[in-house]
């Protein structure tokens, strides 16, 4: 009898672990708002749809502020507060000065949800969910999102200045800067695909036509007439904002040809070619998601569950903010 209700007493635990460890380690969950705000993904869903409806690039937007949140202190919307007596903003970073954009949607968003279920969604999670619909909304894959983040109190300027991937990183650097995040080469490869949509400044860019090296020369890897085609519109100096498409192929859908255009040498950035000629890990994945749409739209879904899973604020940590560009009171 004791050893039957031992047993019994065991498997009790075993069956509960799971609950606890996921309340312990503040684990995600898609189904976190069902009961809480259950109109709340399809809320986002709209606002993002309107959005991307009214302008294309939107989607890309979206889908970059999340990325640049996340690689800071962890997807907790930091990117989001405006500068204050006390604190500096994101948004005057490198990365983002002149450059991130869509906060309008996130706050249009958070309204929205505001009425419906008033201090409930964060924005950390707004982004999270804008960021699938955006890529879906362009023809990309869909996936369920973990939710459950809540939103940070603090910024920091310094790390969105020194832990965002620049254009202009060496693929070391990159690869180092994801590795850092719990991030892998397969994720690095298959979220820089997400470069199939939106638009890169001229600045961003210009060395590779003009002096990639520090020697006056323009980037070896970068195919001629490509490069004759982009000097129209960036110059060696001047036409610093001019908007130049990621993925010329198809520039508004989300597929593969990003990769197709890094192996005939037509990535814009340098932080895009050197996937196909710094490492021959990264080279091979390039050829794999540009043979198989499929393959890359599978890797893609699994790296943005992994990316938006970092360090994320759960439990009693952070706040739900009323209004995602300030804290609350």
């Amino acid at each position: 009898m004791a050893q039957s209700m031992t047993i019994v007493m065991v498997l009790a635990l075993i069956a509960f672990a799971p609950l606890a460890f996921s309340q312990k380690t503040g684990v995600l969950n898609p189904k976190f708002y069902d009961r809480s705000c259950p109109k709340a993904v399809e809320i986002v869903k709209s606002v993002v749809a309107n959005a991307v409806a009214k302008e294309t690039r939107m989607a890309a937007s979206l889908l970059r502020l999340h990325f640049h949140d996340c690689f800071v202190k962890g997807c907790d919307a930091s990117i989001l507060l405006d500068s204050t007596g006390t604190l500096i903003s994101e948004k005057r970073s490198n990365p983002n000065r002149n450059s991130a954009r869509g906060f309008e949607v996130i706050e249009q968003i958070k309204s929205a949800l505001e009425k419906k279920c008033p201090q409930t969604v964060s924005c950390a999670d707004i982004m999270a969910l804008a960021a699938r619909d955006s890529t879906v909304l362009t023809g990309g894959p869909s996936w369920e999102v973990p939710l459950g983040r809540r939103d940070a109190r603090d910024a920091s300027l310094s790390g969105s200045n020194n832990n965002i991937p620049a254009p202009n990183n060496t693929f070391q650097t990159i690869l180092t800067k994801f590795k850092l995040k719990g991030l892998d080469v397969v994720d690095l490869v298959a979220l820089s695909g997400s470069h199939t949509i939106g638009k890169s400044r001229c600045t961003s860019f210009r060395q590779r036509l003009y002096n990639q090296s520090g020697n006056g020369q323009p980037d070896y890897a970068l195919d001629k007439s490509y490069a004759a085609q982009l000097k129209k519109r960036c110059p060696r100096s001047g036409g610093d904002q001019n908007l130049f498409v990621l993925d010329f192929v198809s520039p508004t859908k989300f597929d593969n040809n990003y990769f197709k255009n890094l192996l005939a040498s037509k990535g814009l950035l340098n932080s895009d070619q050197v996937l196909v000629t710094k490492s021959d890990a990264s080279m091979e994945l390039v050829k794999k998601y540009a043979k198989s749409n499929k393959a890359f739209f599978d890797q893609f879904a699994k790296s943005m569950i992994r990316m938006g899973n970092i360090t994320p604020l759960t439990g009693s940590k952070g706040e739900i903010r009323k209004i995602c560009r300030k804290m609350n009171k």
